[in-house]
């Protein structure tokens, strides 16, 4: 499989603020990418520079093979961008929308509304294409976003934070219309999300913080490295459960009337629980999450604040 984006040793200063200092990644084509951080990671400077709305100051990137401050037209060219706030005119109607969008891209009459059908059906807007975009709803709002960006047919689709905001049907319906853009069409998406559980769903995770990448991998191999899974145990008596842990050498905090236990894997609390079964009223296995990836590496919640 290609490299759909190639980064070597990006950096961008601002002042003596250093916002992105000598990164080195590459996504792969066809892949969901996602690309986290706390706020002011450098996360939005680096795309910035990658879909060539910021100059870089050193480095070398690749997009779709082209390489990034002399052949920045041909990377617009192949470049989809839905931004968080959305670029649309909220009198007009989506087709309106659309239609006054796929004019940038000298595209005879035809071959427009050819190209507007076509983003219409894939992002899912027909049942209201003719309503006025500043009376749709957000998840509504958010596929018009979508169409917006997929008119000229774009390899790489850039999602800045699609869904947030969005109640969580409104934000699965986004979310089914993403991984059938890259299932079905084969497009590269390269995610930012502030939700965790989104992030889950990547097939391959950046994480950048003070401007330099501090871990990647997928989702399992990171929560295999950075998170831990975790034994909660309600006791129906506390005195007896606590003799039985001390005794088996077995660490644990004990909070909000339960025993917490810390494990590798959710294998590890079969012999805990072998040991304490007598004195065990409830227990409870808690698999690591994407959450304490994000926690552990970063120190900061998953909004940064």
């Amino acid at each position: 499989m290609g490299k759909a984006i190639e980064v070597k040793q990006l950096k961008k200063s601002f002042g003596e603020l250093k916002a992105v200092n000598g990164i080195d990644f590459y996504v792969e084509q066809g892949a969901l990418f996602a690309f986290l951080g706390p706020n002011g990671a450098g996360k939005s400077t680096t795309i910035d520079m990658l879909t060539t709305y910021l100059q870089r100051d050193k480095g070398e990137v690749r997009v779709n093979g082209y390489e990034l401050g002399r052949e920045d037209d041909r990377i617009r060219g192949s470049i989809g961008i839905v931004f968080q706030d959305s670029l649309l005119d909220h009198a007009l109607t989506v087709e309106e929308n659309l239609y006054v969008r796929g004019g940038f891209y000298n595209l005879s009459r035809s071959e427009l509304r050819a190209a507007v059908e076509k983003a219409a059906r894939i992002a899912k807007v027909n049942d209201f294409i003719k309503r006025p975009y500043g009376k749709l709803s957000g998840g509504q709002r958010r596929r018009a976003d979508i169409a917006r960006a997929l008119i000229h047919t774009p390899k790489i689709l850039f999602l800045d934070e699609p869904t947030t905001g969005l109640d969580p049907q409104t934000r699965k319906s986004v979310w089914e219309t993403i991984r059938e853009l890259q299932q079905e069409q084969g497009m590269t998406i390269f995610l930012t999300t502030h939700y965790m559980e989104e992030a889950a769903q990547a097939d391959y995770i950046t994480v950048m913080d003070h401007g330099e990448i501090i871990a990647r991998g997928t989702p399992y191999e990171l929560k295999e490295r950075y998170a831990q899974d975790s034994l909660k145990i309600v006791a129906n008596d506390e005195a007896a459960l606590r003799e039985a842990l001390h005794a088996a050498a077995v660490p644990y905090k004990q909070e909000d009337g339960r025993f917490h236990i810390a494990i590798g894997s959710t294998v590890e609390a079969l012999p805990i629980i072998d040991i304490c079964r007598s004195h065990i009223a409830g227990l409870e296995i808690i698999s690591g999450t994407m959450d304490d990836v994000f926690i552990q590496l970063t120190g900061a919640g998953v909004r940064g604040e």
